[in-house]
């Protein structure tokens, strides 16, 4: 991407994971970065001190005087489309000439300079995206790096490396994201449906991913039995938990918390791996990283010690209180494929003790869509306390609440709360392993829970 120019970038919603890596993008190369969110959190209080201005108002009076100046090379608008239809801020700067970039296809422009290794799937995509960051930085690579979440090992969701090196990014399947990234090598861990406001139907969601697979340019790494053409697989570096595959499982167990295992790969055997995050699919997510490791010639020692030292990103299976008396892990988990392998891999973990789980659906489309294989999923704790459905970008849907979902829901112990009354619930209830699971804003319920469980379990030991 031609950068020379540019003075200016604007951004129409700055907050979202993907948006603020941009961003940061940006300020690193010394351009001034301004924006607007919805509302605050802690990712853009972030952004403003790294040097951001942001807005959090949809008026035109917010804008920055950069804008003004009318379009021109020196100035770039990217938005998302969350961003509605309707937002004042993005149909007055059309109306003032300006041509807003979506997200994906300046992303894609930057990746048209890299070697560019991008992870797609409808789950999977960001853990195993940071955990292929860490590794080609702990091999000694320096990797520019766009991803969905925020690594815990750099705290942030962008890694600046260097401007002739590898770029990893996790490819986005919402709006069809992905499609402008033509990398090198490409990883798709899954294919189940999602997004269906957007597809239609599981179909045309296959198909996107079938068109991301083709447009790889060299290495294309599939998990092993998605529903894709054979013809892909023909072609392809297959890797599986279970299933004979050219990067396979072998030997897994739980110790002291962690899962331990071996891998193989052909020729080469990675014994003792001891993953620094827990979870079964994350050990699924490691054989990813592992099959673009050997790929790329790193060596099997290395490729161990960066296993071990990946502490995760947030909101994936964060512990957030660890102690005898409780345990307190924060999930971003949204779809029911991922509320099933979060609550089965902590059900594992600790077997014998009372799991409570707190979840807040995220959109009324997707509660509606999958409604059964919430209450499935969510049926696998103790007890379910259900938050009202997050709408983000959506209105209501008649006859789609939390409610509804409540009533299929199997577990014993079930009810419905709010964001005021939770914490209350929680400190009544005492939970021995408490889980928070969503993609909504749920997440701003984890310090006070963190604080209030703190202090009741040091007042509980002293």
């Amino acid at each position: 991407m031609e950068t020379g120019s540019l003075k200016y970038v604007y951004l129409l919603g700055a907050g979202g994971i993907g948006m603020s890596a941009l961003g940061r993008y940006f300020l690193n190369l010394g351009k001034e970065v301004a924006g607007y969110d919805k509302t605050p959190s802690a990712l853009t209080d972030e952004l403003i001190a790294e040097g951001m201005q942001i807005s959090f108002e949809d008026k035109t009076e917010t804008l920055p005087a950069f804008i003004s100046q009318g379009p021109s090379a020196e100035i770039l608008v990217i938005y998302t489309p969350a961003v509605p239809a309707d937002s004042e801020l993005l149909n007055h700067i059309r109306e003032a000439g300006f041509k807003p970039q979506k997200r994906s296809e300046v992303l894609g422009m930057i990746a048209a300079a890299h070697r560019t290794i991008a992870v797609a799937g409808t789950h999977g995509k960001t853990t195993t995206s940071t955990l292929i960051a860490h590794m080609l930085r702990y091999a000694g690579y320096n990797p520019v790096a766009f991803l969905g979440g925020i690594s815990v090992n750099y705290n942030s969701n962008y890694l600046p490396g260097n401007a002739d090196s590898l770029l990893v990014a996790e490819a986005d399947e919402f709006d069809r994201s992905f499609l402008t990234l033509n990398p090198d090598t490409g990883i798709i861990t899954s294919v189940d449906a999602d997004h269906l406001d957007i597809y239609g139907n599981a179909a045309s969601l296959i198909d996107s991913f079938e068109a991301f697979a083709r447009t790889v340019k060299r290495k294309l790494i599939l998990k092993n039995g998605l529903d894709l053409p054979g013809e892909l697989y023909g072609k392809a570096v297959t890797y599986h938990t279970s299933k004979p595959s050219d990067v396979s499982l072998k030997d897994l167990k739980i110790e002291q918390g962690s899962y331990v295992f071996d891998a193989l790969a052909s020729d080469v055997l990675i014994s003792g791996i001891a993953l620094g995050v827990p979870g079964k699919h994350n050990v699924e997510n490691a054989l990813a990283a592992i099959a673009v490791a050997l790929d790329l010639g790193i060596p099997s020692n290395t490729i161990r010690e960066a296993l071990e030292s990946f502490k995760g990103v947030k909101r994936r299976f964060e512990y957030i209180v660890k102690s005898d008396e409780l345990v307190y892990i924060d999930d971003y988990a949204h779809h029911p494929e991922e509320l099933r392998a979060f609550i089965s891999s902590v059900k594992a973990m600790y077997p014998g003790k009372v799991i409570t789980g707190v979840f807040q659906p995220h959109l009324f489309s997707r509660t509606r869509d999958f409604m059964e294989g919430f209450a499935e999923s969510l049926s696998l704790l103790d007890e379910v306390m259900l938050m009202e459905i997050y709408p983000a970008r959506e209105k209501p849907i008649e006859g789609i609440t939390s409610s509804v979902l409540l009533d299929k829901i199997e577990a014993k112990n079930k009810s419905l709360v709010n964001g005021e009354k939770l914490l209350q619930r929680i400190s009544e209830k005492k939970p021995q392993v408490l889980l928070t699971m969503g993609a909504g804003d749920i997440d701003r319920m984890v310090t006070p829970l963190r604080n209030m469980l703190s202090t009741k379990t040091e007042a509980h030991e002293s």
